[in-house]
């Protein structure tokens, strides 16, 4: 047998030399090794900045989702209030500062066209709001969801005083939608700036503000809405001096592809007192606009007669006529025949439509209560129209427009007395009138 130990030394010499260099390759701190002759190098790793600030924002980009991200660049143009919005583009606008206005607006929708055009209009002179009230709500277009507000411009033309904007409002906080601006100089104002439902239903409103019956008139479907319930809408707001709501004046209730219910929010000029009445709009074929269809007055008229005539439900500027559609109405203290400031104001009302066309005509057929003699109480009736007739004739209505009679106390609104026999005051108050058919 030959002697195995000297293959037995030189086979540890080789374990022992390969543990040496194992441990050479991964000591600590050592050096990569260089690659095999043929192989590249590996590459370096990749050096991940960290993320800057975004210029006119005060925080850094998030490392989220693009997403996420986009969300994240809305945040200075975007507003859970959206008064505070339009606040800060008006603010932008006043101090000339166009960059802060496309961040609050956003450059999708302060593209440059409209940028052009808002440079334009403030060449006519400084972009100044309204004091008080340069910023306005319109309404809802949609159910918190989509708004409409106004910027108005101090020292313009009217028609070309107001800047709208659309605002919807997406995860909480409300954003710039649509932004139109007026007309430029040269172009024609149209009746409504938006031929939308908000925007016939705000054109209509504003109207019966200014006490305009003829321009809220073209709003209307007049084979829906009569002339007397604009009328009284009218007399309604100047007498019992109420104003939009400042807050979601207009609040959408239904809203389908041809039709648009509406709920009008008002309030006394105090502020202290509140009520509510119904639009309904609907769209004829195309290409017509929108036209008001309907208008519920039941809770404004309760309001009022609460609110002015002391409490008496009854006391209303507007009845059913028995003969079909409705009546304004005009009411007399116990025993009398002269007109209240308050007829008068609902008066000139009235002979502002009569005198628009000399060929309306109108009705006045005078009332009274169950007290007194049949024979005095035909003659007081008569009384009642005749004066209401004058007032007219002197505000400029011709003769020649007004039929008056006289019905005496043959027919109540309401009852003289109780079921049990006893006086009546209240039924009896509703019964001292002239009513005002306006037949057209």
């Amino acid at each position: 047998m030959k002697n195995k130990v000297p293959y037995f030394f030189l086979a540890l010499s080789v374990v022992l030399a390969a543990a040496a260099l194992a441990l050479l390759i991964l000591r600590p701190g050592a050096k990569d090794p260089a690659p095999p002759t043929g192989q590249p190098a590996a590459p370096e790793p990749e050096t991940v900045a960290t993320p800057e600030p975004i210029k006119g924002l005060d925080q850094p980009m998030p490392d989220k989702s693009s997403e996420e991200t986009d969300k994240n660049l809305d945040v200075e143009y975007s507003a859970v209030n959206p008064e505070d919005l339009l606040n800060r583009i008006g603010d932008a606008l006043e101090k000339g500062d166009i960059a802060a206005v496309s961040k609050f607006i956003g450059k999708e929708v302060l593209d440059p066209q409209s940028l052009a055009r808002l440079n334009d209009l403030a060449k006519n002179g400084p972009l100044r709001l309204r004091r008080p009230g340069g910023v306005r709500e319109i309404g809802e277009l949609e159910l918190n969801r989509l708004a409409r507000w106004a910027l108005e411009l101090d020292e313009r033309e009217p028609g070309r005083d107001r800047i709208f904007f659309d605002l919807r409002r997406v995860d909480g906080k409300w954003l710039v939608e649509k932004m139109t601006l007026p007309p430029g100089p040269g172009e024609p104002v149209p009746k409504a700036v938006f031929a939308d439902s908000l925007g016939v239903a705000d054109a209509f409103l504003q109207a019966v503000l200014r006490q305009d019956f003829e321009f809220a008139r073209d709003f209307v479907d007049s084979e829906r809405v009569s002339e007397a319930k604009i009328a009284a809408l009218c007399i309604l707001f100047e007498e019992g001096g109420y104003r939009m709501r400042s807050s979601k004046p207009v609040r959408a209730m239904f809203k389908r592809d041809d039709a648009v219910g509406y709920l009008a929010n008002v309030e006394t000029a105090d502020g202290t007192q509140s009520a509510q009445f119904a639009l309904n709009l609907r769209q004829p074929t195309e290409p017509a606009n929108w036209l008001v269809t309907e208008i519920n007055l039941d809770n404004l008229l309760a309001d009022y007669a609460s609110r002015v005539a002391d409490g008496d439900v009854y006391y209303s500027p507007l009845v059913k006529n028995p003969a079909g559609g409705e009546t304004l109405a005009l009411y007399f203290g116990f025993d009398e025949d002269s007109m209240s400031a308050r007829t008068r104001r609902q008066l000139e009302i009235v002979a502002s439509m009569l005198k628009s066309d000399a060929a309306k005509k109108i009705t006045l057929s005078g009332h009274t209560d169950a007290l007194g003699t049949k024979e005095y109480n035909d003659e007081l009736s008569s009384d009642r129209a005749v004066v209401v007739r004058d007032f007219l004739a002197e505000a400029g209505v011709s003769a020649e427009q007004i039929i008056t009679i006289a019905k005496g106390a043959s027919q109540p609104r309401r009852p003289n007395v109780t079921e049990t026999g006893e006086d009546n005051p209240e039924g009896r108050r509703a019964n001292r009138r002239t009513e005002i058919y306006l037949d057209f």
